[in-house]
């Protein structure tokens, strides 16, 4: 086996939603007061939704930029790689890439759906509904076997949920994206009998949950000082706070075939998480009373049973899958924002893996993202087109330009500025001023 025979199924990349998103799911008043795609007299783009203005379609999807305009956001369709969001040219991008097929979280909606929260006195279950459908028949369903579909649920109303979680399993979307903290949308905490109907409904279903970073629990500033790298170190290591959270839910004991998704969470932080949990429960659980959920199970056995590990580059953790599981690891992309390693993400995942077997390998690149997902793809393209040499030749034969384009955007130095060490505060400016251009 050598780097062109993987078959690469990445769990975690993301949309750049285009403007039509709603035009042939929704009329009359839903549609009226739908998102609307807006351009600005100076030519930036945002959403424009219940009388609020979103700048940030881009995102940092800052995929085919040169390095040097990483940390530059972009403000406008012209400014992004077209497979950022169109679908056909998504899979072109992926076939240079080698990436089989794509599970794609949503952007200007946020990774839980959060923005369709504010409407839910009004249209906001509809627009949701409108979002799932143009993502799984429009998205999804315009290459056939290249993405696997996900969706959003209504937690603000629990029957509605139930009802999505339903309707979208029968559509053959068994993937849903929430929030590890429900308290950050006003929601009850995970623990409360409130979410029982739905951990009910994807038991039933089969359906997996996504906990995505930055949702809930989102990687703190060290300061605004602090330079940024500071904060890029620690995302993916922010989840572990919801996954600490979802270990101790007791419904995983309630519901043995439970599992849930770290997406972008990487891995190498997963055994000493792990140590430390089960520490923690034999040194504290006399008086924490912990044994009421976790039964006589370690919460390692309920952490491998339930959890799987996402991760983008990890060559720590691919070192110690003993310690992980190797049914427990999915391989993701993370398509098109600045972490990604495209166009040579198989280079540097075989760089890290080629020393498993290779039954650990063709589980960790897509074995156990199709059995978590129910994602039946070898029965919609036979395997052997799906290998990475296979795509690349695919690309190759379309003449797939890869070359970097300097695109321009909101910049977190000012024009003229002497290059110095970019600091927190300078992003956290850079998106308050490109939000107020916006408007």
């Amino acid at each position: 086996m050598d780097m062109n025979d993987l078959v690469l199924v990445s769990v975690d990349d993301h949309i750049t939603e285009p403007g039509d998103v709603f035009d042939a799911h929704l009329k009359g008043e839903a549609f009226e007061s739908a998102p609307k795609l807006r351009t600005a007299e100076n030519g930036t783009n945002y959403w424009e939704y219940l009388g609020k203005e979103i700048p940030s379609v881009g995102l940092n999807a800052v995929v085919g930029r040169p390095p040097e305009e990483y940390g530059m956001e972009p403000t406008s369709f012209d400014q992004l790689r077209a497979g950022c969001y169109n679908a056909d040219e998504r899979v072109k991008d992926m076939d240079v890439n080698g990436i089989a097929s794509s599970l794609n979280f949503p952007s200007f909606p946020g990774l839980d759906g959060g923005l369709f929260f504010g409407a839910q006195a009004g249209h906001g279950l509809q627009h949701l509904q409108a979002y799932n459908d143009w993502h799984v028949d429009q998205w999804c369903g315009s290459n056939p076997g290249r993405f696997i579909p996900l969706g959003l649920l209504p937690l603000w109303n629990m029957d509605a949920t139930v009802a999505e979680v339903k309707r979208l399993a029968a559509k053959g979307c068994t993937v849903v994206s929430l929030n590890d903290n429900p308290g950050a949308r006003g929601l009850p905490t995970i623990h409360d009998e409130y979410w029982e109907p739905l951990w009910k409904a994807v038991n039933e279903t089969g359906t997996v949950i996504c906990l995505h970073i930055g949702a809930g629990h989102p990687a703190p500033h060290a300061s605004m000082g602090s330079p940024i790298e500071a904060w890029i170190t620690t995302m993916p290591m922010s989840i572990a706070i919801g996954a600490s959270d979802w270990l101790n839910l007791a419904a995983l004991h309630k519901y043995p075939d439970m599992r849930i998704a770290l997406s972008e969470g990487s891995i190498g932080w997963v055994p000493y998480f792990m140590e430390r949990a089960d520490f923690a429960h034999q040194q504290h659980h006399a008086w924490t009373h912990s044994n009421a959920y976790m039964g006589e199970r370690k919460p390692s056995e309920v952490f491998k049973q339930h959890f799987l590990n996402c991760f983008i580059d990890d060559k720590f953790g691919l070192h110690n899958i003993d310690w992980i599981g190797e049914d427990n690891i999915a391989y993701e992309c993370d398509y098109p924002h600045s972490d990604t390693l495209w166009p040579k993400s198989p280079e540097f995942l075989w760089d890290s893996i080629k020393h498993l077997t290779q039954t650990q390998i063709d589980k960790i690149t897509h074995g156990n993202a199709i059995r978590d997902f129910q994602f039946d793809l070898f029965s919609k393209i036979p395997k052997e087109q799906l290998t990475v040499g296979a795509l690349r030749a695919k690309a190759a034969s379309a003449g797939v330009d890869t070359s970097t384009k300097s695109s321009g955007g909101a910049s977190p130095l000012a024009a003229g500025e002497e290059p110095r060490p970019v600091t927190s505060g300078d992003i956290v400016n850079m998106f308050m001023a490109h939000g107020q251009r916006a408007a």
